[in-house]
């Protein structure tokens, strides 16, 4: 059957319509770019007290002493409410060094709101170097995290693994000079280089054994102490994080569970 001239001309009008069509979008948080920030050395606020200290940018334990070899942690990945907060962020991390020195060796995760969206992944960083996206393992709210920064034959290695998914990472270091003086189990406001980020509503994330499951997390290895972190008895530090005005608090930890190896911190205001 021949068609008619004006049906043809019809049909021709019609193909741009059906070509640029537009499909449903497959965008999801995890297709979003993810802005790296920087997670730096704890900033001391006030006087310590013993045992107690008040940060801007940290909150949960720290462990003093001499030759760290190892720090183990755990931890939940929170949910962040970026309703409540938008454009803000939260970093959850184990590490090496930044209680009272310029180097941190961490390795972590982050719950961020880039807006009201929600924006989950893995870094590590050696600080004063850039921190670097884990791009292998893709994070979720819930996963189980479980880390580890040790120092051994003048190198450190950083290990993170979602014990949810079983994926992996590995990364050894060699030729970066630090004190080795603490040991640290962190919910962190980072830092965009200047100035210490809003606190992304994270309501509460549990750090440790008691909580994950994962075995001898949150412990520290150094010189003369193998064990949780409150075998390092005088030398604990329990990190409350506070505002800018020195009074508001930020972020609490808990006390230490029973074993002296697991504790929660608390959200509090941005």
């Amino acid at each position: 059957m021949r068609l008619k001239p004006f049906l043809i001309l019809a049909m021709l009008a019609a193909l741009p319509a059906l070509a640029q069509t537009p499909q449903a979008s497959t965008s999801t948080s995890s297709k979003l770019p993810v802005h790296l920030r920087n997670h730096g050395p704890m900033k001391l606020v006030g006087v310590p007290r013993p045992g107690s200290v008040t940060s801007s940018n940290w909150s949960g334990y720290a462990v003093t002493g001499k030759s760290f070899t190892k720090a183990l942690g755990s931890w939940i990945v929170p949910k962040v409410k970026c309703g409540t907060t938008p454009n803000s962020w939260s970093s959850y991390w184990v590490g090496i060094d930044g209680y009272s020195d310029n180097t941190v060796e961490q390795i972590g995760t982050d719950s961020d709101c880039s807006g009201t969206t929600q924006q989950y992944y893995a870094w590590y960083e050696f600080y004063p170097n850039p921190s670097h996206l884990i791009s292998n393992i893709t994070v979720s709210p819930g996963d189980r995290m479980g880390a580890t920064v040790s120092f051994g034959n003048s190198e450190y290695t950083l290990e993170i693994r979602d014990h949810t998914t079983g994926k992996f990472f590995r990364i050894i270091k060699k030729g970066f000079t630090a004190n080795r003086a603490s040991a640290e189990w962190i919910a962190e406001a980072p830092s965009n280089g200047v100035s210490i980020l809003p606190l992304a509503d994270f309501t509460s994330v549990s750090l440790g054994i008691d909580y994950t499951d994962i075995n001898d997390t949150n412990w520290a290895v150094n010189s003369s102490v193998t064990g949780p972190i409150s075998d390092f008895g005088s030398k604990v530090q329990k990190i409350t994080m506070l505002a800018d005005d020195g009074i508001t608090k930020k972020a609490v930890p808990s006390a230490l569970t029973t074993d002296g190896s697991s504790f929660k911190v608390a959200w509090k205001h941005e």
